[in-house]
């Protein structure tokens, strides 16, 4: 029995966040979904006048792929997938997991060959040169990554994913603004104390527009300014890699110490390249049905009250100088079970995860539901 969610979740895909014209070539990109929700893409592609193009992964083929890669063989890959990407306008990338860890025994080197040679160069072609979205699939993987039943997590995925993305859109205005005329932030919580500047760095609003689930507002900081420590309350994965209690320090934009679980892996992520040891990315997150970390990135950087801080790549749109090939989105939550205030230029913008000044408070959860 076909599942009217699924073209509700597509047309939001086609008509909200990539905007399909007619005439436009769109890439879907499925990676371990289920082909009723291509299906249900393909048939939206061609409602809007699109003309749909697909390519399907599976995630234990991907890691045979690079594990066993050399530079030739990864690079080749890469070129293809980069020719195929300057062909189309839009691209709609659906990411599902059997296993959130597939990747966890893969070397630093293969995987370091894999985004250098593959995954870097073809972001940088369709991240600024296209339309495009990136979401994850609901599989029971990250109903257990939740701790919700398979059924609660699918109501719970297409509630968040099928919001009212054009109402948050205009709660952001004031928000961009402010931050557009701010210099200095400071960042205060448990065992935190961070400033940094984002004087004349574009503020990217995000209402569904490049990813689902989505709710935030991101710039970067001026590549040196960042001093101070952070600890971050959220685990995360990166590389098939669970880390918790991150902590950095910065010296003029520098992280100059890190530790975690796993501190060893963790400095060798960091030592990928001169890039991977200055921040890319400050966003500040609002999503008002994410409330808890599930080990997902795409869910846990919209947390309601958190933030994200990102070692790495910055995004051309908010572009600091930065460049790397890591791009990791670490979040802090500041609700009042963790509490913590961030200010701009000495004003307190929000506490305890909650908006103060009064421009803002229609980005609170109760205004965006």
């Amino acid at each position: 029995m076909h599942d009217p969610r699924l073209d509700e979740l597509a047309n939001v895909l086609t008509t909200h966040s990539t905007k399909i014209q007619p005439g436009e070539f769109v890439l879907i990109e499925g990676i371990d979904i289920p082909q009723e929700m291509v299906i249900a893409l393909i048939r939206a592609v061609r409602k809007a006048g699109g003309i749909p193009l697909v390519e399907l992964k599976q995630n234990r083929i991907q890691r045979e792929i690079i594990l066993g890669g050399d530079d030739a063989g990864i690079k080749l890959i890469g070129e293809y997938e980069i020719y195929r990407m300057k062909k189309v306008q839009a691209y709609i990338g659906i990411r599902g997991s059997h296993n959130i860890t597939e990747m966890s025994d893969v070397p630093s080197e293969a995987i370091q060959r894999y985004q250098k040679n593959w995954l870097r160069p073809l972001n940088d072609i369709r991240v600024p040169h296209t339309k495009w979205v990136v979401l994850r699939w609901p599989h029971p993987a990250m109903a257990q990554q939740a701790k919700m039943s398979t059924e609660a997590f699918e109501d719970y995925y297409f509630n968040v994913c099928t919001l009212d993305y054009s109402r948050m859109e205009q709660a952001m205005v004031p928000l961009k603004s402010l931050m557009e005329e701010t210099d200095e932030v400071h960042i205060v919580g448990e065992d935190t104390d961070l400033r940094f500047s984002i004087k004349d760095i574009p503020v990217i609003p995000c209402a569904g527009e490049y990813n689902i689930p989505d709710g935030e507002c991101f710039t970067s900081p001026v590549r040196n300014s960042v001093n101070g420590t952070i600890h971050f309350n959220t685990p995360t994965i990166y590389q098939g890699t669970t880390f918790t209690d991150i902590r950095l320090r910065f010296e003029n934009g520098k992280i100059v110490e890190a530790s975690a679980n796993d501190t060893e892996k963790l400095n060798n992520i960091l030592d990928t390249d001169e890039g991977a040891r200055y921040i890319g990315e400050f966003a500040i997150a609002f999503n008002p049905y994410i409330t808890n970390p599930m080990l997902d990135i795409l869910f846990d950087e919209k947390i309601a009250g958190s933030f994200h801080f990102t070692p790495g790549q910055a995004y051309e749109e908010a572009d600091n100088g930065v460049r790397s090939a890591v791009h990791w989105d670490m979040v802090m939550i500041q609700t009042p079970e963790h509490g913590g205030e961030m200010y701009f230029d000495g004003n307190l913008i929000r506490k305890d995860g909650r908006f103060v000044h009064p421009a803002l408070e229609a980005l609170n959860p109760e205004n965006l539901k």
